[in-house]
This record gives structure tokens, sequence and C-alpha cells, in this order.
């Protein structure tokens, strides 16, 4: 393996849909260097340097066990009970599992799904820009809802956006089919994913640990199966 082989495995990819703000963050430092003070050019390169590892999409390796349901977003997992999920995801009035993973601006924001399926619904609803760790932001918030019918039912999964994030996208339609890991969509600048799941699954993640999407298991389904314990070390 030569150097440049190995340099080329170490540089993570950077998704498409960062270019736009990784090049409108370095024409504005160059811009400000040049007319206002060269030091301000160094500190808005040091911001689209930020930008690209903001926008970077890894490659990731996913269990594709129908019995699992995959994390789909890095970051830190906020909450995990049992809640009425919300009316536009059109699952019922009956409590779900509900596991959150909070996205800071420094986590990979790009998506992915926690379970293969068929897409049933996409719903988009304006909302607030509260910070999205609240409990209360899964009410309030602007959020974009996929409903995905499963192997083992249908799963709700709800971008929700943050006090910096104000972009959520989808790219996913309905009717589609969607594989357990991948990309569906991405969110701007810190934000959260919901997953409301039904009966039969339990939780294989705590409050408070990292989740890697694409790749953590956060929730598994079968009969008799208890939720492990944790312990935070």
């Amino acid at each position: 393996m030569t150097i440049f082989t190995s340099i080329r495995n170490a540089l993570v990819p950077v998704h498409r849909a960062g270019y736009p703000f990784i090049a409108g963050f370095f024409v504005v430092s160059v811009i400000l260097g040049l007319l206002l003070w060269e030091p301000l050019f160094w500190i808005g390169l040091v911001l689209t340097a930020w930008c690209a590892y903001f926008f970077r999409d890894p490659e990731r390796v996913s269990p594709v066990a129908e019995h699992l349901v995959i994390s789909p977003a890095d970051g830190h997992v906020s909450l995990v009970g049992h809640v009425t999920p919300p009316a536009e995801l059109d699952l019922g009035t009956e409590l779900m599992l509900r596991i959150s993973v909070f996205m800071n601006v420094f986590d990979c924001h790009v998506n992915r799904s926690p379970m293969r399926g068929r897409v049933r619904l996409i719903s988009y609803r304006e909302g607030e820009f509260r910070n999205a760790e609240l409990d209360k932001a899964s009410e309030v918030n602007e959020r974009s809802s996929m409903v995905i019918d499963g192997p083992r039912g249908e799963i709700g999964v709800v971008q929700i956006a943050g006090l910096v994030a104000r972009r959520i996208v989808c790219w996913a339609n309905v009717e589609d089919r969607i594989e357990t890991g991948e990309r569906f969509g991405l969110i701007r600048f810190g934000s959260r994913l919901d997953i409301y799941l039904p009966d039969g699954f339990v939780p294989r993640v705590a409050e408070g640990q990292r989740a890697i999407a694409g790749e953590t298991i956060i929730a598994e389904f079968g009969e008799n199966l208890k939720t492990w314990p944790s312990r935070r070390d």
C-alpha cells in the first residue's frame, strides 16, 4: 500500500449537498480577507474546513438482520421510552417505543434508514426551532416524518430541526423500497432523529450512549427479550 493510498483511505468523502455551502464559506473568506482584514481570511478558512467536516459522508457497514433496528443518525441517545406517536405518522394512539438520537454540530448529519421496507408515508410539518434535545421538540419543532412498512411492522422515523438547523432534507419518496443503512436525508447544523417502534421491540441502547448511523443496533425484535442493563463509567 502506497502513502497516497493510505492518505486517500483516511480521508472521508463529502456529500454533494455540502458543496454549495463549502464554496460559499470559502468565497466569503477570500472577500473578507481581501477587502476588510487579512486575519478574517484565516478565520473563514477554519470555518470552511468545519463546513466540509460537517458534510462528511463516510461509508458504513450495516447489520441487515430483519429483527434489528439500526441507528439512523450519529450522535448521543437522548431519550428512550414509550410515548404516543405524532398524529402525522398515522400509527395510532397506542404507546410506542421511542428512541431519540441527538446530533450536535460536530456529528455527521447524513441520515440512514434504520430498517428495510417500503416507504408508506412522508409528511412535512412546519414548527418552531427549539433545542432539539428537549422532549417537547418532538411536538413543536419543525420536522419531516417517514413511515417504513418493514418485516416486523411499521416504524416511524422523524427528522427534527433544532436551534441551529433550518433545513431538513429527505430524498425518499412514498412507495420507495429502502434498505437498512441506506441514506435517505440530512439535516443542516444540529438536530435530532426520533424512531418509533411497535410492540415486540426492546431497546439495545441507553440514554447518553453514542450511536453511529447505519451501524449501531438500537433495538431488537423478539419474544421474551429483556432490556439489557447498562452502566455509565
